[in-house]
């Protein structure tokens, strides 16, 4: 890699960042540089009044605009790339998503409005406008039926004339591929390689050094927390982490591909998966969030670890000592503690497709509970997979939760008493105290501890009358 100053281009203007930290979020840089048009709201990517629009490069390698939470952004991680702010839209007129929000009154205060915009701009240029492109926008004043009433009239100028302006001629003529870059000029440092083995060196010179992919984690600790990093190392230029291999017995997904690759590229696959994905956030955090992220957070509340104990999932490691694989099961060793060794990351995670032996259905889904439906911290969330032979005896079970202890964890008790037995309401019912007594949760201002240890149970039940109903096992079952 070779030294270079931090460039960005905002709304087709290049600016040079030299004597700007790295890891200065987008949203403050917007505003010192006087770009006000883009809102602070909760600064955690909750509200999306601070999104942009970011030029980023598809699986395929073609180019796409994409909404972000500006607020969770070290300037580092879009530093070489093309940003479109609300000020960069309108020249002589306004842009189609601008003329629909004003046609159908969709601002009072117009605090939010701009990340309105900027969400409907970029599902715009998708080709696909509706409700899942401005999940992540909050709206207090005007009420959202005026704003959908805006997204219906974009969905219908986009039917009768597809996007032909100097943004679809942007989108042609880039080359969204991320550069290698290293930049030294400033008290921190920050490094975007572009080969695994460059990544390991770094490590192995910078031990204390912080990884950062797709950084909705890392970005509360600078956007909050006011934290600072001397060494920050980006994995988002890394082909080796960026892959999605499927095979005839397991997918194997590398630990730095977005969120909203995986749920576009293995819709049906894994029901559970589908169905917490949904759920996840919403679309400008599944555009940044990665797999491998969300794992190596060890978050006790992740969305995305009890989903992947449910399905034996296994991660692939890699340090300068060499690979490993290490079940999911095995990783959490206590609150926010794993078992990655110094300067090992995590290079992938695999997911077995097949059943259990002799085993002919399987039921599998996961569940949410949250105070909003998307974009929400999980008060308990829960996932199952049962496997069942001909006469519907379980021959394979796997309960996890997130939400109820200091890691991410499986009802181990549970599991080993349901092997063998009838997959009916009575084996649930007697199943339960198992339940019960799984896990000693806390009490906090999400919930107590009791009310997470009834989900615990009743979460379970509901899996079953869900399944035996004939509830959808290879897809959505969300409104």
């Amino acid at each position: 890699m070779v030294e270079q100053p931090l460039t960005i281009s905002i709304n087709g203007q290049t600016a040079d960042l030299t004597a700007v930290s790295p890891i200065t979020t987008l949203l403050h840089y917007l505003h010192q540089s006087g770009r006000t048009g883009t809102k602070e709201g909760c600064g955690d990517g909750d509200c999306g009044a601070c999104t942009v629009a970011v030029l980023c490069s598809t699986a395929d390698g073609t180019a796409q605009y994409q909404a972000m939470n500006s607020c969770l952004i070290p300037i580092g991680s879009v530093a070489n790339r093309e940003i479109i702010t609300v000020e960069g839209l309108a020249d002589e007129h306004l842009h189609p998503v601008q003329a629909a929000m004003v046609q159908t009154g969709g601002s009072q205060c117009g605090y939010c409005t701009p990340g309105f915009i900027m969400s409907l701009f970029a599902a715009y240029y998708g080709g696909k406008v509706d409700d899942t492109a401005v999940e992540g926008n909050l709206c207090r004043c005007t009420g959202y039926l005026p704003i959908r009433k805006a997204a219906a009239l974009v969905t219908q100028k986009i039917a009768e004339t597809k996007p032909c302006d100097r943004f679809t001629e942007k989108l042609a003529a880039a080359d969204p591929a991320l550069e290698p870059l290293q930049y030294l000029g400033h008290p921190e440092q920050f490094y975007r390689p572009a080969q695994l083995s460059e990544v390991l060196d770094l490590l192995h010179q910078h031990p204390n050094a912080k990884l950062i992919a797709g950084g909705t984690d890392l970005g509360l600790e600078i956007s909050h927390q006011r934290q600072t990093f001397p060494v920050l190392i980006s994995l988002e230029g890394v082909t080796d982490l960026k892959q999605i291999h499927r095979s005839e017995t397991a997918v194997e997904i590398g630990a730095a591909v977005p969120l909203s690759q995986i749920q576009t590229e293995l819709r049906g696959v894994f029901p559970s998966l589908d169905e917490m994905l949904f759920w996840f956030a919403a679309c400008q955090v599944r555009n940044r969030a990665t797999l491998g992220g969300n794992i190596g957070t060890a978050s006790p509340i992740g969305d995305l670890p009890p989903v992947l104990l449910s399905l034996d999932a296994v991660l692939n490691l890699v340090g300068s000592q060499g690979t490993r694989r290490l079940p999911l099961v095995d990783f959490f060793k206590g609150y926010r503690q794993t078992d990655l060794q110094p300067g090992e990351l995590i290079r992938s995670i695999t997911v077995p497709t097949t059943l259990t032996p002799d085993a002919v259905r399987r039921d599998n889904q996961s569940y949410k509970i949250g105070k909003r439906g998307t974009d929400d911290i999980s008060i308990v969330a829960a996932a199952f997979t049962v496997d069942l032979d001909n006469a519907d005896r379980i021959l394979h079970g796997r309960l996890a939760y997130g939400g109820v202890a200091a890691i991410p964890a499986r009802a181990i008790a549970a599991e080993a008493f349901l092997l063998g037995k009838p997959w009916t309401i009575e084996t649930v019912r007697q199943v339960k105290p198992l339940l019960q007594q799984a896990f000693t949760p806390l009490t906090d201002l999400r919930g107590s501890a009791h009310y997470r240890s009834k989900l615990v149970v009743n979460l379970f039940e509901k899996f079953f009358v869900d399944m035996s109903e004939g509830g959808d096992r290879n897809g959505h079952r969300h409104p």
